[in-house]
């Protein structure tokens, strides 16, 4: 497996902090803050497409 680099944790109102990280092998993954071991995984283009949608508004109904 390749090493993961994570971001700095992206945190909402009290401890709901999730992090984004990547590898060289072109994976992109999205865990909660202190579970890294227990990620998602997909493309990058996977979570560009996610950003992307998520920035468009497409998930403002979950808020």
């Amino acid at each position: 497996m390749s090493h993961i680099t994570w971001e700095v944790p992206f945190c909402g109102e009290g401890n709901n902090c999730f992090r984004i990280g990547t590898d060289t092998a072109g994976n992109a993954y999205i865990a909660v803050n202190g579970a890294e071991d227990h990620h998602l995984t997909d493309t990058r283009e996977a979570l560009r497409a996610l950003i992307r949608d998520i920035k468009a508004g497409k998930a403002d109904h979950l808020l």
